[in-house]
């Protein structure tokens, strides 16, 4: 038998580790996002990466075996949601970390209304309480297909599949909250858009009634 293969690392650690914009940067994302740590954010920085050098590879080439890559990388990109159906590599080079952040089973499960916060997103996954497409997935940084957006619920035997349950009830409550203040602002601005309009109708000049113009019988051209 050979030797072990020694697996290389999925992530570069930043040139500049002590970069002061970057490091907040990052703490927003792990907040945000629910990351567990910046190896996480690393990870995806170099997938990233990856697309957008193997977009400018293809973008410069004019060989037909370059346009079947070209094509398969945008296909790809649209499978997981980054991109749309019409997109270019002009937004493959645009991809952000926040873009591939959002496709993340931890954001979505947050995004559901299906946990309260990102940390308790992860729990969930981790503990194999959530599915997809029918599956049970226990890793927070899988990437949901399109197709799969809204196949994700709990796990039959999931404690949490019952609505009665105090947490999912609680979830539930604050999801209803969320969308009545939401319904409230639209409907402020839409009365504040209405009050502004007749405002401006009334501060207009009135136009002259033609009739008046018009020289009465008794009054001298």
């Amino acid at each position: 038998m050979g030797d072990i293969k020694k697996l290389k690392k999925s992530y570069e650690r930043p040139k500049k580790p002590w970069e002061k914009d970057r490091i907040i940067h990052e703490k927003e994302l792990m907040k945000k996002y629910g990351y567990l740590n910046k190896k996480e954010i690393w990870h995806f920085n170099a997938l990233l990466r990856g697309f957008r050098q193997q977009a400018r590879e293809i973008f410069g080439s004019d060989s037909p075996q370059k346009k079947k890559e070209g094509e398969n990388l945008l296909k790809k990109l649209f499978t997981i949601g980054l991109l749309d159906e019409k997109a270019t590599f002009d937004d493959v080079l645009g991809l952000s970390i926040e873009d591939i952040s959002k496709r993340r089973l931890i954001s979505l499960v947050l995004s559901k209304g299906l946990a309260r916060t990102p940390k308790q997103a992860r729990q969930f996954i981790s503990h194999k309480h959530i599915l997809v497409n029918k599956k049970k997935v226990s890793s927070p940084n899988y990437i949901v297909l399109r197709a799969d957006d809204n196949l994700i619920e709990f796990a039959d035997n999931s404690v949490f599949k019952n609505p009665l349950h105090p947490l999912i009830s609680e979830i539930n409550a604050i999801s209803k909250d969320a969308s009545k203040i939401a319904q409230e602002n639209i409907i402020k601005q839409l009365k504040k858009g209405n009050d502004e309009s007749a405002e401006k109708k009334s501060d207009a000049p009135k136009k002259e009634d033609k009739k008046n113009d018009k020289p009465k019988k008794g009054d001298k051209k």
